[in-house]
């Protein structure tokens, strides 16, 4: 067996990076209102999607992880300012303008 390691199946060669990103997947799940079970589990399916099982240890050893479920999330996010009325967006667009302008303006002087 394996020495009385009662690890699961996750847990077995998970890097800390995988854990974090599992932990804030399945936090951003569970504020959603998915129960912690379905949570952690659909979690741990992005992180192994995302990573395709991790990378070795060392410099330069393994891939980078892929963005796609994070790209895929990021496009379903746009609806929320889609449902915002023609008024609150325009409001926005002026405020981000400004905050633009003002940088652009510091950043000319430094």
């Amino acid at each position: 067996m394996n020495g009385g390691c009662h690890a699961t199946w996750r847990q077995v060669g998970v890097h800390d990076k995988q854990k974090r990103k599992a932990e804030h997947i399945e936090e951003g799940y569970e504020d959603r209102g998915v129960s912690h079970k379905e949570a952690e589990a659909r979690a741990w399916a992005t992180v192994n999607k995302e990573s395709g099982g991790g990378n070795k240890s060392g410099s330069g050893r393994g891939k980078a992880d892929t963005k796609v479920s994070a790209k895929r999330g990021g496009k379903i996010g746009g609806e929320a300012s889609a449902n915002r009325s023609a008024a609150a967006r325009s409001a926005s667009a002026k405020k981000a303008a400004a905050t633009r302008k003002r940088n652009a303006e510091h950043h000319a002087h430094a």
